[in-house]
């Protein structure tokens, strides 16, 4: 009876595993951030899933997730969910990392990579991440995100450097965007990390586009240089990728990898079908 929580700055998946041959439950809900959120914006943002879960019988809670920084920010997590599951034995809070190289590495050794809305990395040894290239956050790092990815495409925009087509597609799909709106959503608006990544999808739809290609392309050689070449065991080591600007430009993020001569292992839009994978063989080993 087992609840594995997922969660990145965008968006939370949950599974609930009541024994290993039975279907699982699936639910979803927003992104929880509790280095940037209150205990009570994240209760706020939550209610509607955990009245759904309210029924179940929960043993264990398997939490993984963005922003988890310190014993504090665990602390946040776990006082949230203790009253809402009175039979649960444990309550385990880890950060993002660390679900993406058990999802990804398993019990094996490994370069375990984050391309979602933000970028983290780290190499896991087979039970715990013992080097890390520490990410510095949206705006003085998250190389190879959606989030800069975005933040790229609006640079090209408010800088008049979009080819002539690409421009009047943008404008067409998005409007003329006024450069102090673009600056209230930037250091003004909430989650502005969210609001670029969005943009990552007008790259996605038109990545066959050279301009397009070549800021990708170049944003993933950055995350590369800036982090993933610095790992000590990197040419040795599979090279693995878990988020969904991974998976959705898996084919330019491949070339990428060639080009640096490194091993690619495997390749997911989210950790949560390798961390069921992980809990079960722990949890009910054959």
């Amino acid at each position: 009876m087992i609840l594995l929580i997922e969660s990145g700055s965008s968006k939370t998946e949950w599974r609930y595993i009541s024994s290993p041959n039975e279907a699982y439950q699936r639910f979803h809900s927003l992104g929880i951030n509790p280095y940037y959120q209150t205990p009570e914006e994240i209760q706020a943002s939550q209610k509607d899933v955990l009245s759904q879960l309210s029924t179940l019988t929960v043993e264990e809670i398997y939490y993984y997730g963005t922003g988890i920084t310190d014993d504090s920010k665990r602390e946040i997590i776990r006082n949230w969910l203790n009253p809402y599951f009175p039979s649960v034995k444990t309550i385990l809070v880890e950060n993002d990392l660390i679900a993406a190289a058990r999802s990804l590495c398993g019990d094996d050794s490994g370069i375990a990579c984050i391309l979602g809305t933000g970028s983290n990395s780290g190499f896991f040894d087979g039970e715990s991440i013992k080097e890390q290239i520490p990410p510095l956050g949206f705006w003085l790092g998250d190389e190879g995100s959606g989030g800069h990815l975005g933040k790229l495409l609006i640079l090209a925009y408010l800088h008049h450097e979009l080819p002539q087509d690409l421009r009047d597609l943008f404008v067409k799909r998005y409007g003329e965007l006024n450069r102090l709106d673009i600056l209230s959503k930037a250091y003004q608006g909430e989650y502005p990390n969210r609001w670029f990544a969005g943009f990552s999808k007008f790259l996605f739809d038109h990545r066959k586009h050279p301009f397009c290609y070549q800021m990708i392309e170049h944003a993933f050689q950055e995350f590369i240089r800036l982090y993933v070449c610095k790992y000590a065991e990197v040419e040795t080591r599979k090279i693995h990728f878990t988020g969904s600007i991974a998976f959705y430009y898996s084919d330019i993020l491949k070339q990428v990898l060639r080009k640096n001569r490194y091993l690619l292992g495997n390749i997911s839009e989210t950790p949560m079908a390798g961390l069921t994978l992980y809990h079960k063989s722990k949890r009910w080993p054959e």
